[in-house]
């Protein structure tokens, strides 16, 4: 299995799912590469990714470009002076050979790579079924529609939908959302809404009873 992450929007917790299925991935005896093309502001995600995937890659070569502001990575690129070569990307994926892997993508899909290439488009190059990590609340149902659409009128395949609530939320909207997305795309499994917990492994708990169910 090999999947690329996105989420409708930064913070909604695509690395938390990303690592999920990574180790999802190792318990069931496989030996999967962890893939974050481009991170920004640190390397928190791609070493949550390394651990997850269970440590066997070089820790470089799960990140391939990472840039010190925590903006979009052909924003924080450009500030740098350089800039995210899209055939690299494409070059990089395919030495990961065909095995099982999770890549994880930069916020949403409309977010620009290069001045010519957003996520959306590595995703399309990359051919891969994707995992859209949504809100829980109030407003998901745009952001989640029309995310979804965008991948579809590329002809690009939507693994699962999966509601994540990343706070403490009095929000009446959450029991009726998932509901709703099931209703406008029957043919996409929605999965959770993972609630919030602060204490990160309980979190982590939830996420791959939620992903493997």
């Amino acid at each position: 299995m090999r999947l690329f992450v996105t989420g409708t929007d930064t913070g909604v917790g695509k690395s938390e799912v990303s690592a999920s299925l990574l180790r999802l991935l190792v318990a069931r005896g496989e030996r999967p590469f962890a893939w974050k093309p481009c991170e920004t502001g640190g390397d928190e995600d791609s070493t949550r990714l390394w651990r997850a995937a269970g440590a066997w890659q070089k820790k470089a070569s799960v990140c391939t470009y990472r840039f010190a502001q925590p903006l979009a990575p052909g924003i924080a690129a450009a500030l740098e002076g350089r800039k995210v070569d899209f055939a690299r990307l494409k070059k990089v994926f395919r030495a990961f050979g065909r095995g099982a892997g999770v890549v994880e993508g930069a916020g949403g899909l409309h977010v620009p790579l290069t001045a010519k290439h957003d996520v959306i488009d590595l995703i399309a190059a990359l051919k891969l079924p994707t995992v859209l990590v949504a809100r829980a609340g109030l407003g998901t149902l745009n952001h989640t529609t029309l995310a979804v659409n965008a991948l579809q009128a590329r002809g690009l395949t939507v693994a699962a939908i999966v509601l994540s609530q990343s706070a403490r939320l009095d929000d009446a909207s959450v029991p009726h959302n998932a509901p709703e997305l099931e209703r406008r795309f029957p043919k996409v499994p929605v999965l959770g809404p993972v609630p919030f917990i602060t204490r990160p492994s309980e979190r982590e708990a939830r996420f791959d009873a939620v992903l493997a169910g």
